[in-house]
């Protein structure tokens, strides 16, 4: 501020706001944040303004999943403070998704999909969080970011479960799984285990469900996780 850098001042609040997201000081970072996005505004910087409203959007929904963690309710059934806050953070990275398209970033379309996904998904969307996964999943095959991918597979897993495609859902987790054993991560490999363990449960193949199901606990033992 004092040597007049308008656009140092905007990166500066922009990394404060991300800083109090961390914090749990939801609202202070909404205000750094906005300051950070309507002086790109004013600079007419693209690229400092669809980073803008990224981190709100982020900030949102940190926010609402903050809020929806005290009550351990299922996606879809949430109070309307928590509903308001996603669909906030939800409409910032539907700006930030047409911006980046604009510009031609594909790796920030890809995290805005994903972003868009999650905040849908919570809001018992299902259908939308699954076209927005699908989005997500092309645009991390493009890059070859493996770990991307499998996130998307989960994804999709989890949202087919919600609209009773329990088929579909195995076959996205078994996707999960693949990637799992390949990027060597035992935790997200028996994740992997436990879901195809539930749904063979919800699919009556109770045989495998049992297979999946000690693979999971071989796995958190090997791990040490109570």
């Amino acid at each position: 501020r004092t040597i007049g850098d308008r656009i140092g001042e905007a990166k500066a609040s922009g990394n404060l706001g991300n800083t109090l997201k961390i914090l749990g000081q939801f609202d202070e970072a909404v205000v750094c944040c906005q300051r950070h996005l309507d002086i790109s505004q004013e600079q007419g910087d693209k690229v400092g303004e669809a980073r803008a409203l990224y981190n709100i959007g982020n900030v949102y929904h940190a926010k609402g999943k903050h809020l929806s963690w005290n009550m351990a309710q299922d996606p879809g059934y949430l109070p309307q403070e928590v509903k308001d806050t996603l669909q906030k953070a939800s409409e910032y990275y539907e700006r930030n998704l047409s911006l980046v398209k604009e510009l031609g970033d594909r790796a920030a379309q890809g995290r805005a999909y994903g972003n868009l996904g999650n905040t849908q998904y919570l809001l018992g969307n299902f259908s939308e969080a699954i076209a927005f996964h699908k989005e997500r999943l092309a645009i991390a095959k493009e890059f070859g970011d493996k770990a991307a991918e499998r996130r998307a597979y989960s994804n999709l897993g989890n949202a087919h479960i919600f609209l009773g495609r329990f088929d579909i859902a195995a076959s996205y987790y078994k996707k999960t799984l693949q990637l799992s054993r390949q990027l060597k991560d035992q935790a997200v490999e028996a994740q992997a285990c436990y879901s195809l363990g539930n749904t063979c449960t919800l699919l009556q193949d109770y045989e495998k469900a049992i297979e999946y199901h000690l693979r999971h606990l071989v796995i958190a033992q090997e791990l040490g996780d109570r």
